[in-house]
């Protein structure tokens, strides 16, 4: 009333609609575009593995879901410990471990020896390589405890992926942790409705997996075994052979596939093929090939020499 017309038509014409609650703009995400754009948090291109031979194929991006498979005895979990451990290393990442089928020591001593690169007892497959020391094997521990947090079953019960996810939520929140590996998909307590299928109860814990990883810019490495292979010639397997369903690679960001040679004629045996057979995001990878090789002292991979390559991929 006091400025007329002119100034109220103005008011209501320059006038911000009421906000939706999930409808957005994208200026709304501008400063987060900004910070992408300009590379402020140094992880926008991913995080290297450590091995060369792989980082033109693979590297990890917080906020992504990477699923690992291979048949039984590859060496899924020993690459996925190795992975970390280049990590921690190379930018002091902190990482929450869901492995049920390792007991708490047995991975304490994988990690140890990956560390230290020394064998964690003095018995026969250590060769003549010395054992750790006792101050190695402290400040060892010091290690374990400052970049790995454990999620546990304390009784017999199964854990459930609601449950993993609210530990693994509160490990971000508490300790700063920047991944996550639940390993494997079988040992989860698997209830599913009885009207519901294997298929969409399978798109639905990953859908879970993948938002809590988009929310809480936490890396994700989620291992899942190959259903049972009829005449299996020893090549490896496809993602579309995960037991379940194939949402496994439909939904992840990245796929990825251990393959380790177990025929003397085809090459050494300590050579392990790393397959990436879906990667979503171009920036960060492509699909392709990685061979490393394997030593069983210290579970350390190192980059197979090109002659051993050529070997592997001719037979």
């Amino acid at each position: 009333m006091f400025l007329g017309p002119r100034a109220l038509k103005e008011v209501i014409e320059g006038a911000e609609l009421y906000p939706i609650r999930g409808l957005f703009n994208f200026k709304d995400f501008f400063p987060e575009i900004d910070s992408y754009y300009l590379g402020i948090h140094g992880d926008e291109l991913g995080i290297p593995t450590g091995w060369k031979c792989m980082d033109g194929l693979y590297k990890v991006v917080p906020g992504e879901l990477t699923i690992v498979t291979g048949v039984p005895n590859s060496g899924k979990s020993e690459w996925i410990d190795a992975l970390l451990c280049n990590i921690n290393n190379q930018c002091g990442w902190k990482f929450v471990l869901c492995s049920m089928e390792n007991k708490v020591r047995d991975h304490a001593r994988k990690l140890l020896e990956k560390h230290i690169k020394k064998p964690f007892f003095d018995a026969r497959y250590g060769g003549s390589v010395e054992r750790m020391s006792k101050d190695e094997f402290e400040e060892g521990k010091e290690w374990l405890n400052e970049s790995f947090h454990l999620i546990r079953c304390e009784d017999d019960c199964l854990p459930s992926i609601d449950w993993v996810l609210n530990l693994a939520k509160a490990a971000v929140l508490r300790h700063g942790v920047r991944g996550l590996v639940i390993d494997p998909y079988n040992e989860l307590d698997h209830q599913r409705p009885p009207n519901q299928t294997e298929t969409e109860y399978v798109s639905q814990i990953l859908t879970k997996i993948k938002r809590f990883a988009q929310h809480h810019s936490c890396h994700v490495w989620f291992v899942a075994h190959p259903r049972q292979l009829h005449n299996w010639t020893g090549a490896p397997p496809n993602m579309y052979d995960i037991s379940g369903s194939a949402h496994f690679i439909n939904k992840c960001d990245n796929g990825i596939v251990i393959h380790r040679n177990r025929d003397p004629d085809a090459g050494p045996v300590d050579v392990v093929q790393v397959c990436m057979k879906k990667v979503r995001n171009k920036v960060i990878g492509q699909i392709g090939d990685a061979f490393l090789t394997y030593d069983r002292i210290t579970g350390e991979y190192k980059e197979a020499d090109e002659a051993i390559v050529a070997k592997v991929v001719k037979q």
